[in-house]
């Protein structure tokens, strides 16, 4: 259940206490927000800028209900992106071996933030199922509607050249089990057999962008709900 409700005399303290009683009667799991605050959030990204571009163009004119406490990448590529919006760029470099250290110093940020949430904007890096299970429920990534069909590089020459109809794209919460994470929106696009591999790939962008910021939005106004394997979405 999600329950919104506005008031002249807010006071979410005394409200919290008063609820509190009704829900230790019934053994309710539940969270109470003021939704005049925005979730704060921290984006990854590596050197893909589209989704990271679109997040931060719709944060810049108010229509993201979030604060965007910094972004991370493992590449600098994005960094003059970034830092024309105002917000911090920070370098995170990762190789096999460091993997753990660079882990836990993006764990630390976001836990130094005040971050509610790890957004993974076209983030090509693996997360450790250490860092998985530390992060359930709290990180969002995006990817495109091929998997598991098409994986690896180039997966849209590898569509182009199978004759592929549809392109879309999927942001689900993120689980030790590669993209098999609780879905939170899809969209799809249709093309056709004169659709060049190029084209397929800015068709694509595009719809990871636009499932991308939906995503995040629903989360910033606590929409979503873990049902198991599934979610739920109040989108009304």
């Amino acid at each position: 259940m999600r329950i919104a409700y506005s008031t002249s005399s807010l006071d979410l303290v005394s409200d919290k206490v008063a609820f509190e009683v009704v829900a230790s009667q019934f053994g309710f799991d539940w969270s109470m927000v003021d939704p005049a605050i925005p979730m704060r959030i921290v984006i990854a990204a590596s050197r893909f800028g589209h989704c990271l571009n679109d997040l931060l163009h719709r944060w810049r004119t108010s229509t993201l209900p979030v604060e965007i406490a910094a972004v991370v990448s493992n590449h600098d590529d994005l960094r003059d992106l970034v830092e024309w919006h105002g917000v911090e760029f920070l370098h995170l470099p990762v190789t096999a071996g460091t993997r753990p250290a660079q882990e836990q110093q993006l764990l630390n940020l976001i836990q130094q933030r005040g971050s509610e949430m790890l957004v993974l904007a076209r983030y090509m890096q693996v997360l450790s199922a250490d860092l998985c299970t530390q992060l359930a429920g709290r990180c969002i990534n995006i990817h495109h509607s091929f998997l598991p069909s098409f994986r690896g590089a180039k997966p849209y020459h590898q569509a182009h050249e199978r004759g592929v109809k549809l392109i879309g794209a999927t942001a689900h919460f993120v689980t030790a089990d590669l993209d098999e994470g609780p879905i939170i929106e899809q969209a799809i696009e249709r093309i056709d057999h004169s659709t060049s591999a190029d084209a397929m790939i800015a068709v694509g962008r595009d719809a990871e962008s636009i499932v991308l910021a939906r995503a995040v939005t629903w989360a910033a106004e606590r929409r979503i709900l873990l049902n198991g394997s599934k979610t739920v979405v109040f989108r009304r």
